[in-house]
Parts: C-alpha cells; structure tokens; sequence
C-alpha cells in the first residue's frame, strides 16, 4: 500500500509501505476513505516536536471502511463505514468508564511511532486499528463522511474546550485562534449559551469566518487587548480559549483574562515551560484547565446533533487533495495559502 510518511522537517511523501496486518485479536483494518490534515499535525512538520520515527505514516483523523476485523472484535463487522477519534480506546479502563477516553490505559494516538513504537496514522491507503470495539464507531444514516471525520477531533475538541470554559449567558469570551477548532469552538460557546465571544487570529480570512458565526473579531495585539478592556471595562474577559499552542498566544491569554478567570487551553503546546508563572496564577486567582480531549466520548455525546442539523461541520472543509500531491498539500495547509481552513485527502470511494 502507499501512505503519507513524515521523513524530515517540513518533508512528507507518499511513499510505497508493507500492508497492515491484525497483530491483535482486537485489532481491525480499515480502508480509507477521507483522511484530514490537523493543526497538531504540523508539530512535528515544523519540528516543534522532535521524536516521530521518519517513515511514520501521518495523521489522526479517518474514515473508511472495516475490511478485517480480528477475533475478538464484536461492534463492528467487515464492511461497516467508521470514523475514529485521534487516540485508541478500549471503553473498559477507569478512564475509558468515567469519559476521559484520551487517557485510557492501553490508548495510543494514531500517526506517533518514535523509536520504533506507536501507531501508524490515517493518511494512508489501509490502518490498522487496534481496540477496535472501544475506538471505532458505525457512521449513522444522514452522517456525512466529512462531519465524522470532523466529529473525530475537530469539532469534540472545540466543543470539550467551550464546556471547559465555564461559559455563561452574561459572560465576556475571548477565543485565541481561529483554525477548524477555533471556528468550532466559537460555535460550541453559542451552542453552550455565550451571547459575547471576541475571536482573535492574525489571518483575515479566518477571521471572516468568526464573524459570520457571530463572534467580534480583532487580530492579535494592542488591539485585542483594548478590545477586550472596552466590554469588560477594563477587568479582562471571564473566560478564554487558547487553541493555538505557542507561548505567545498563552502569554496573550493571561493578559486578556480578568482575576477570577478561567483559562481553557487545547492548544497542543511544545514549550518547556509556561509564559506566565505560578505567582502570576496566583495573583489573578486563576482557573487554568488543559488538557487532551477526550474526543471518543464526545463523539457519542455530539453525533446526534450534527445528524439532527443542530450544527453544522461541512463548509469547513475548503481543500481537498490527492494523497500523491502530499508535499504541496502540506504546504498549503501549513501557511493557511489560497484561504485554506481545513483540508483532506481523498483516498477510496465511500
């Protein structure tokens, strides 16, 4: 088979690969059909974090079809259309049982092997599922292949990042980062009952897409901060958002919030130590929650809603591309090129 492998910084291939196998009674093969590129993906591409073996196929977001299924697997069967969240989950641990799915005691993530160990990701003709009973779910009737495939990671990170927020009708909310989850999380905080949100992002057109969801937008900077001081006179906003992940949009965070505030960070964050320090914390008697999300069990939660018409997830996808064109694919979506908000390969036919 062929997939997208990370080689070297800024370098990804399609390259020929040996085809899955089941190595577990547990484990199932999918064939896939849509595989998404994700901001945390660029991580390792810019080489903000270092580990991934080169020769790693790439990427945490599928859908497709169940082609093997191993003994032991009894949720699904062959030929059943499934989508994934970004991690494995065996839904028995104490973790799975009590909905922090990310942290389930045999989960890995998919698209991470370092020294030689960890799961091969979606971007590839084939994946090898393991836990497929606990990760795997049947794509329901009136489900687009590309909502569940943002269901996957998207729109349950922008989500579990709103409830995270402590979000309430009269409340000022900041979102720093207007990508897919950022855009998604905006419309999360309207489902959850915020009446005031201000998006921050440095990209025009992202920040178009804010407003037309119903948030202030302003870029970052100077700016925002007076922004935020005008509709909140001058006390800092009650809760935000921080899905970026670098230092400088934490940083930007503790200037925006007001004492008492809670901060909710799901940008996936590389650097060593915080922007602000414990004192700091301390000083705005800061509520500060991170963390992964736990996207299978928000899956179940959200499903019904975007097969209901309550949200919708579709016209965040602007690109799609062939797995062949990996390179420049990656180079579009890296630096937001040609107004790119979302982008997928296409591998199979549904």
């Amino acid at each position: 088979m062929k997939g997208i492998c990370f080689q070297n910084i800024e370098c990804v291939e399609w390259i020929d690969l040996t085809d899955p196998e089941l190595e577990d009674p547990r484990d199932a093969i999918v064939q896939v059909e849509i595989a998404g590129m994700c901001g945390s993906d660029l991580h390792p591409f810019f080489g903000r974090e270092s580990g991934l073996d080169a020769g790693t196929v790439m990427g945490h977001e599928f859908v497709g079809r169940v082609m093997e299924c191993g003994t032991e697997v009894h949720s699904i069967a062959v030929g059943d259309r499934v989508y994934a969240p970004f991690t494995t989950n065996c839904g028995n641990c104490f973790y799975c049982k009590a909905g922090l799915t990310s942290r389930c005691v045999h989960g890995q993530p998919f698209g991470w092997r370092s020294n030689g160990k960890g799961l091969h990701g979606g971007q590839s003709l084939w994946v090898r599922v393991p836990l497929a009973d606990g990760t795997l779910l049947k794509v329901p009737e009136g489900l687009s292949a590309e909502s569940a495939l943002l269901l996957g990671d998207n729109f349950s990170t922008g989500y579990y990042c709103a409830e995270k927020a402590a979000i309430h009708p009269t409340s000022i909310t900041v979102v720093i980062g207007c990508g897919t989850v950022g855009i998604l999380s905006v419309i999360a905080a309207r489902l959850l009952g915020a009446e005031r949100i201000i998006a921050i992002d440095k990209v025009p057109h992202r920040r178009a897409l804010a407003a037309a969801h119903g948030a202030m937008t302003v870029a970052p900077g100077p700016e925002a901060l007076a922004l935020v001081h005008e509709w909140t006179e001058g006390r800092g906003a009650d809760s935000v958002m921080e899905l970026v992940g670098l230092s400088e949009a934490q940083e930007l965070a503790y200037q925006l919030i007001r004492p008492g505030g809670v901060m909710s960070v799901v940008g996936c964050h590389s650097a060593k130590h915080f922007a602000f320090s414990p004192t700091d914390a301390y000083d705005k008697n800061l509520t500060y929650r991170t963390g992964r999300c736990p996207a299978r069990h928000y899956m179940d939660k959200l499903t019904q809603r975007v097969v209901d018409g309550d949200v919708k997830l579709d016209f965040l996808i602007t690109h799609r591309f062939d797995p062949a064109n990996c390179s420049a694919a990656y180079g579009i979506f890296a630096h937001q090129k040609d107004g790119c908000m979302k982008a997928v390969f296409d591998f199979a036919p549904a």
